[in-house]
Parts: structure tokens; C-alpha cells; sequence
């Protein structure tokens, strides 16, 4: 099968780095996708967390914008419960305007981060499952050239006006979404890096379900996974030793620690962390191209997706780039005019 892969951007701050240097190697690696046939790059939105640097990916996207030409640029996603629908409409519909044909929508309801800051960034969010479906009904709206006569969506409309939308899409790691995303026609992409059971079943339930919408005449799907490639064994298991420890450490609550492989390589897990440590590796793929690239295609065919959705982390810019390169030879995308990692400046 043809697989495509884009990128799920987390900003990741590494050990030792900072903000500013986070964000610009997202200007690197987001022209390093392009020039290897990515087929889009996806920011997500994360609040109070100190080791990521992305609280507002609708700036940043714009900024990624003027350094490419060709990639799909988007969000993965948008915390719809902590923003107005309509200055999320607002924004999007201005990406749209400047990079026509490029950008996605995708929205989620988790809130990014803690309780307390999203209550503080939308002071009238009261979480409740209801008012997010309402949300999406207006983000369509405003939107949408045609409106319900005698709705607020008569009189508001998202500006600038402009004859092109954004794509919608829906993130989710739970069944729930997909039954929202079947009903309002729009593309789903599931986060196994979130929640590795029951993708392949919301996907097919979504499959089944979906009803054709203005935007999107035929369901969508991808999934979403932390992935790392490395060129040897011993680099993949140094990884893998890292993630094992961030992900546990991240279920205790520990948002912001940033563990290297010398910290954490002597660290003796308790029975009941080990086998969190067991569930966690679903939800990531970390080995050599031979072992990443069995994984990768066997992950497509059971959810039965073209498209997978990759977050890496590293210990330096230049292995998370190596990987997206590993990984572009696997799938054989179509590069442009890519230039070997050695001779990049």
C-alpha cells in the first residue's frame, strides 16, 4: 500500500534548549517535511506545560506559512472549549486567506493542559460535552455562505470573506468524537499516542456513519503516533529507554521534566509502572527503518488508513530530523528538491 505521512509538531523544548530555539527549529524541520513529500504539518496547542512552546499555533502556522510553498499547513488541533468559535473561525479564515488551499482546521476538546488554565483561558467553559458539540455547529456556521434565517450565523460571519474554507478535521482519542466527526462531515484523525485502544473500531463506526457535508464528500481518516527511527539499534534503544520513562512520568503528572538516557537508564521500575511502561509502548513506534517500517505499515492496514500522523521526540534536533528522514525513505514519499542532512547548512 501507498502510505502518506505528515507531521504532528509538539514544539518540544529539549534538555538544555529553550522557547526561541524550539520554535525555530519548527521553522527548520516544517521545510525539511516539505522538501521530503510530508504531506502536512500539524501544530498542536498546549498551555502551562513548560517543556512545549506551542500555546497558539494559529501564530505560529503563519509563520510557517511564508517559509514553505507546498504542505498542507494545519492544527492538531485547536482546543475548541478554550477559544470563542468564532474568533477560531476568524483565524483560520485568515491563514486560508494568505495560504489558499493549504491550511487545516483540526479541533479537539481536551484542554491542553490542566483544569485551571483552561478555565482561566475561557472563563465560561464548564467542560460539558454539549457545549462542545455546540461549538462545532457554529464553527460550520460561521463558516457556511448559507445560514439558518433568523440565527446569530445571519448577521456574523467569519471574516476576511473569501471563496475558499479551511479543512475541518476532528481530533480525537476516544469513540465519542468520531461519532461527532461521522455526523458534521468532517475528517478524523484518531491519537494513538494519546489512547492506543479502540482506534479501529472509532474509525470504522466513523466510516459507517459519516454523512457528506459542504466540505467533505467522503470520510477521512489518519492516525496519529509517536514515532522515532534511528539509524542503529543502540540509538533506538536509548530512545526508547527515554520515552518509557516521559510517558509514565507525564501519567504521575510530571509535565515538565525532560529526562536524557544517562538519567533514566539505571531507573528500576516498580511491577505496577512496568506495566504502564508495557501499555505505553502501544503508543508509540521506536526501532530501526527495518523494525519502524513493519510497525508503521501494520498500524495503516489495522486502523486501514493511507495516512499516519508523526510526533517525534529526541535528544537533538539532529536525530528528530534523521528520523523524519528514515522515515520518508520508508514510505517512499516523493521529495522535492531535497538536499542529503550532510550538506544541509
Amino acid at each position: 500500500m501507498k502510505l502518506r505521512l505528515s507531521v504532528l509538531d509538539q514544539t518540544p523544548i529539549r534538555r538544555g534548549s529553550n522557547a526561541v530555539e524550539a520554535l525555530q527549529e519548527s521553522i527548520q524541520l516544517v521545510k525539511i517535511a516539505e522538501e521530503l513529500g510530508y504531506k502536512r504539518y500539524w501544530l498542536s496547542e498546549h498551555h502551562n506545560i513548560a517543556t512545549l512552546a506551542g500555546a497558539a499555533p494559529e501564530v505560529l502556522l503563519a509563520r510557517l506559512g511564508s517559509e514553505t510553498r507546498h504542505i498542507r499547513l494545519g492544527s492538531g488541533g485547536i482546543m475548541l472549549p478554550n477559544h470563542s468559535a468564532l474568533k477560531v473561525a476568524e483565524n483560520f479564515r485568515l491563514l486560508e486567506a494568505l495560504f489558499p488551499g493549504r491550511i487545516d482546521l483540526g479541533v479537539g476538546r481536551a484542554p491542553g493542559g490542566d483544569r485551571l488554565t483552561a478555565s482561566l483561558l475561557n472563563p465560561s467553559n464548564t467542560f460539558d460535552p454539549k457545549e462542545y458539540m455546540q461549538q462545532i455547529m457554529a464553527l460550520k456556521a460561521y463558516f457556511s455562505d448559507d445560514s439558518t434565517p433568523g440565527t446569530v450565523h445571519e448577521k456574523v460571519k467569519a471574516i476576511p470573506r473569501i471563496s475558499t474554507k479551511p479543512a475541518l478535521w476532528m481530533l480525537t482519542s476516544s469513540g465519542e468524537s468520531a461519532y461527532l466527526a461521522a455526523r458534521f462531515g468532517m475528517a478524523l484523525s484518531f491519537a494513538t499516542f494519546i489512547n492506543p485502544t479502540g482506534g479501529p473500531e472509532a474509525i470504522d463506526a466513523y466510516r459507517k456513519l459519516f454523512t457528506p457535508s459542504e466540505e467533505l464528500q467522503q470520510p477521512e481518516a489518519s492516525v496519529g503516533i509517536f514515532v522515532f527511527c534511528g539509524d542503529t539499534e543502540e540509538k533506538a534503544a536509548r530512545m526508547q529507554a527515554v520515552m518509557d520513562y516521559r510517558l509514565l512520568s507525564i501519567s504521575k503528572g510530571k509535565v515538565d521534566e525532560a529526562p536524557s538516557y544517562e538519567s533514566v537508564k539505571d531507573y528500576v521500575y516498580t511491577p505496577e509502572e512496568w506495566r504502564h511502561v508495557l501499555f505505553n509502548r502501544n503508543r508509540m513506534i521506536v526501532g530501526t527503518p527495518d523494525e519502524v517500517k513493519e510497525k508503521l505499515f501494520a498500524l495503516a492496514q489495522s486502523y486501514e488508513v493511507d495516512e499516519i500522523v508523526v510526533a517525534t521526540f529526541a535528544d537533538t534536533f539532529e536525530d528528530r530530523v534523521r528520523s523524519y528522514e528514515l522515515l520518508a525513505e520508508i514510505a517512499q514519499l516523493e521529495a522535492l528538491s531535497y538536499e542529503p542532512r550532510a550538506s544541509r547548512r
